[in-house]
């Protein structure tokens, strides 16, 4: 079995390894820069769902059983603290199909999103916030969030998984 991820993201890369070899034992996980075709930031479902298939499918070649996408967007939310939740999307594409999937969704705090609302990226305003460089490519905001509970690694796991799901009953689904 052999899979691309259309990023280069240590965290995306190594839950793609872990979901994929649960599945199907030995893999081979390949990985490429892609360009999501949405802002560094997405907000709202369509635009990062979007990112996420541009990125499988940019991704893909018939080298490949599967390619994934993987996008962090914020979704407006109603009755949340500061407006907002982070979702991670997940796009499995095997050439012709497409599947989704979500992870866990988490808030981040108000002097984030504002931040954020006033143009910069999560990823740097996080960086500020807890004194960690790159802390999305490493155990992510959502590890520092949670106190240690849930790092990004395995909150992108749960997306990929759930984009599995057609895949792991093809004869429901397809």
């Amino acid at each position: 079995m052999k899979i691309v991820v259309g990023s280069e993201n240590p965290a995306k890369i190594k839950a793609t390894e872990n979901i994929f070899e649960r599945i199907y034992g030995t893999v081979d996980i390949v990985s490429r820069d892609v360009d999501s075709g949405v802002p560094s930031q997405p907000f709202g479902i369509d635009e990062t769902i979007k990112g996420a298939v541009n990125r499988a499918r940019g991704a893909y070649s018939e080298d490949f059983d599967f390619s994934v996408g993987i996008e962090s967007g914020l979704m407006e939310t109603p009755n949340s603290i500061s407006g907002y939740i982070d979702l991670q999307w997940c796009a499995i594409f095997d050439g012709e199909k497409t599947t989704l999937g979500v992870s866990a969704g988490f808030e981040y705090p108000p002097c984030v999103i504002k931040e954020v609302l006033d143009g910069k990226e999560v990823g740097d305003v996080m960086d500020n916030v807890t004194g960690v460089r790159d802390l999305g490519e490493k155990t992510g905001a959502v590890n520092y969030l949670s106190k240690g509970m849930l790092n990004r690694t395995e909150n992108t796991e749960q997306c990929l998984l759930m984009a599995m799901i057609p895949w792991l009953n093809e004869d429901i689904y397809f």
